[in-house]
């Protein structure tokens, strides 16, 4: 997997690397033993060009990993002043804490990140690097705590080199979480929007599972750059290789299979020749793009003073504790002995009405307010609210309750949201997707997008799977029917030989 990873990684600069004593550095920023450090200079030295000078950087968080990376570069003779980290303290070793490369930037970086592991040991020194918004690596936004791939992928991106200093190329194996994690708005969409906006990604590859020694999930290659050749400027490729692979003669852990010489070469063909086909999709960046409208439909409530009703009201916290005063001393004696009374008589007059049901908010509001206007109770705005909400259910034949300026008040049980993409108009969307099934339904036009202002938020995803799926039809009911026979009369004789 390293060898395809850094062949695809140098594929397009050959000819820039074939320059005499071409001088380039390379970088991981999760370094392990320094294989990927290795490997990476030996295929220029050995297939490009054996007079580069190439630089290894990196820094690592496992103290016993990181003497083995360093102890292997001095065997190698290469700076291991260059390998980083290995403190015992988290916040000195760690990347995403103590960036101890933080004013240098690299031709090539390449890193395999942990899998969904959490970032809680960092969270105080990212949140607050994330503050200084994109003049820090975490500007683009941050991912759930359970997972930091993403911080890593940000930290590398800050670590690209200027595109007007010849740019850099950047490979991460990712597990499937990053291509769809996160709604639109959360941290990982906006983190996708960064890099799909600014045009980075360059191409995903779908590499088969077990191909890791401690796990045998289905893994990808992400490829980025800030230097994009010509004909794949405003796209992205994706290479579906999860059936390029060999089994291994004896498994190694969750390690059941690899990617042969003959593997890689295929697929470094498929990639360099950049041709849609069985196992490739080349799609512009707004592909993966959408735009989320928050679908609202109105508050539909029937209300009836009954025995279960009444019920609900007695326990709700705020009808049943004592009254919420700040006051001390016989002061807040008396407010609570005059809310226990006015609760009393709240029942009272509840109790004093029949068991109509009404289908009409107001109307209801009114029988209410004439009842207590009558024994002159004054009942206080929430606990108004109270009493409605626990003497109503959600009744679809019921009127549509509406706010104090007259417009139909949202039922957040019904809530909704649609993901139109993108291109596509909101409006005309809505009206053919949404409206013949929910006629009452409307969009929320206060909900916005932070950075474009217009109506539904802007989200990001890759759905990989989705654009290599093959339809598999089900087997007819004839052989299914077959099979269970079979199955049966197996059983039937080993009954009869008990």
């Amino acid at each position: 997997m390293i060898k395809l990873m850094v062949e695809i990684l140098f594929a397009p600069d050959r000819e820039r690397l074939q320059t005499p004593h071409a001088i380039r550095t390379i970088y991981d920023c999760a370094c392990g033993t320094g294989g990927m450090l290795t490997v990476g200079k030996e295929h220029i030295q050995k297939t490009i060009n054996d007079q580069a000078d190439i630089y290894l950087y990196g820094q690592e968080l496992n103290p016993i990993t990181y003497a083995v990376c360093k102890s292997d570069m001095l065997i190698k003779g290469e700076d291991a002043d260059k390998i980083k980290g290995g403190e015992r303290d988290h916040s000195q070793a760690s990347t995403l804490s103590n960036d101890q490369f933080a004013s240098e930037h690299f031709d090539y970086c390449l890193t395999n990140p942990p899998f969904g592991v959490d970032w809680k040991k960092d969270k105080d020194a990212v949140e607050k690097e994330a503050e200084r918004g994109y003049s820090g690596r975490f500007g683009a936004g941050l991912p759930r705590i359970s997972d930091g791939q993403y911080l890593f992928l940000q930290h590398l991106i800050s670590k690209m080199r200027p595109e007007s200093e010849g740019g850099s190329r950047i490979a991460i194996v990712f597990n499937g979480s990053p291509l769809f994690t996160g709604d639109a708005g959360s941290g990982e969409s906006e983190i996708r929007r960064w890099i799909l906006e600014h045009d980075w990604l360059e191409a995903i590859i779908a590499l088969p599972h077990q191909l890791f020694y401690n796990t045998g999930i289905h893994t990808y290659l992400w490829f980025l750059t800030n230097r994009k050749e010509a004909k794949r400027k405003g796209k992205v490729q994706l290479i579906d290789a999860r059936n390029y692979s060999e089994k291994m003669s004896k498994s190694l852990g969750n390690k059941r299979k690899m990617i042969s010489d003959a593997n890689r070469l295929t697929i470094v063909d498929i990639y360099q020749m950049f041709t849609e086909g069985e196992q490739v999709k080349v799609f512009p960046t707004t592909e993966f793009a959408y735009r989320q409208i928050m679908v609202e439909r109105p508050l539909r409530l029937n209300f009836q003073i009954n025995v279960e009703r009444i019920a609900r009201l007695k326990e709700h916290k705020t009808f049943a504790d004592d009254a919420p005063s700040k006051k001390k001393g016989e002061a807040g004696i008396k407010e609570n002995q005059e809310w226990q009374a006015l609760r009393i008589a709240i029942l009272r007059e509840l109790d004093a009405l029949d068991d109509t049901l009404f289908t009409n908010r107001e109307a209801f509001i009114q029988v209410l307010e004439d009842r207590f206007a009558q024994a002159k109770l004054k009942i206080p705005a929430p606990l108004q609210k109270v009493i409605l909400s626990e003497l109503s259910e959600r009744d679809e034949t019921a009127d549509i309750c509406l706010d104090k300026h007259g417009h139909p008040e949202p039922d957040s049980e019904l809530r909704d949201t649609e993901n139109v993409p993108w291109g596509q108009d909101i409006c005309r969307y809505f009206e053919k997707e949404v409206k013949p099934y929910v006629p009452d339904a409307w969009i929320n036009e206060s909900i916005r997008d932070h950075k474009d202002g217009q109506v539904g938020r802007v989200g990001y995803e890759i759905p990989f799977t989705r654009y290599f799926y093959t339809y598999v039809p089900p087997r007819p009911l004839e052989s299914i029917e077959s099979d269970i026979e079979q199955v049966e009369n197996e059983l039937l004789e080993l009954l009869k030989a008990l």
